[in-house]
């Protein structure tokens, strides 16, 4: 694909619904105006806010008939509109995810974007690496370091470990100094997150998870929680935090109503990725840790599995809602 193409492959959906609602088709790809940039996309990662998305059960509704779905992707720059001097084509780049994506939706071999809207792959890392890095790690460090204000030392327990934004979190918690302690529904995937660097793996099936954490912190309790899941369980898990303890919710994988601890006091915090992503000083901040992380290999996301090509679109869904795989899932383009 070359700056002067203007028909591209994207996916699309008109109905809510499982991932065989999902289709590709060629749609129309324009020059960017003043103040975007289009890229090639090289790699896509999925995330499971695409999911929800898709479903209609995500914090916005999609844009039907035809919405556009996808926040990461990796590509390079093909063209910049005026007033563009942050990026010039040729540079390697990753979308910020601080957008709606039934509107501006990455899956697709090519998109433009708001500059505000891209941010530079860190150096040398290739486009599927860079893929499974921006939402998750982003997601990880704004919500354990930003809002959660983890420290050396601090125990965190991180739910949904083995999720792309868990296999990062755990990695992160590392590299502050602090304890990660992960939780799993499947006694299987125990050992892959004592592998992936977790101190402590719970399972949370079968088993006290406040007893298991005092047990592990020698019966303090856990500084920090970073929970992707809510509903009645948070409840749980805030007593398994020390008085005064911090608990940080970014997702709602359990629709129902979120319940409290009466471990007071306690400080809860809601996390929403884009609203640090759309700040410069954000993105500044997200992007410097995690390119040092890359760099001194304290970071390396991990990689469930890669499929080729957009027309796997579906199958890459398929294992997200199967909850089988361990990290990112990423698609090539």
């Amino acid at each position: 694909m070359t700056s002067t193409t203007d028909i591209t492959k994207a996916v699309l959906f008109d109905e809510l619904g499982g991932p065989e609602v999902l289709r590709v088709e060629d749609v129309e790809l324009r020059e960017p105006g003043p103040g975007e940039v289009r890229f090639r996309v090289e790699a896509i990662g999925i995330n499971r806010a695409e999911a929800l998305f898709r479903a209609g059960t995500y914090y916005y509704p999609a844009t039907l008939p035809g919405s556009r779905l996808g926040y990461e992707a990796a590509g390079v720059v093909e063209a910049v509109g005026a007033g563009v001097t942050e990026f010039a084509p040729g540079d390697p780049v990753m979308a910020a995810a601080n957008f709606d994506f039934g509107v501006h939706g990455v899956y697709a071999g090519a998109v433009v974007l708001p500059v505000e809207s891209v941010v530079r792959r860190p150096s040398g890392v290739d486009a599927v690496t860079s893929a499974a890095v921006w939402l998750t790690y982003s997601t990880a460090y704004g919500g354990l370091l930003e809002t959660g204000g983890l420290k050396a030392g601090d125990h965190v327990v991180i739910t949904g470990a083995s999720s792309g934004v868990g296999t990062a979190a755990i990695q992160i918690a590392n590299r502050a100094g602090a304890v990660p302690i992960a939780t799993t529904r499947s006694e299987a995937k125990r050992q892959r997150l004592l592998d992936l660097g977790a101190a402590h793996v719970i399972t949370t099936d079968g088993a006290d998870l406040v007893k298991e954490v005092h047990a592990v912190t020698g019966g303090r309790g856990a500084e920090l929680a970073f929970d992707a899941i809510g509903g009645p369980a948070f409840r749980t898990l805030g007593d398994a935090l020390v008085t005064g303890g911090t608990m940080v919710l970014y997702g709602w994988l359990d629709p129902r109503p979120v319940q409290l601890s009466m471990n007071w006091p306690q400080t809860v915090h809601t996390y929403a990725n884009g609203a640090l992503m759309r700040t410069e000083t954000g993105r500044r901040r997200a992007a410097g840790f995690i390119g040092s992380g890359l760099r001194d290999g304290s970071l390396a996301p991990v990689i469930a599995e890669t499929f080729d090509g957009l027309e796997r679109i579906v199958d890459a869904h398929r294992l997200m809602e199967s909850n089988t795989h361990t990290g990112k899932i990423v698609v090539t383009v």
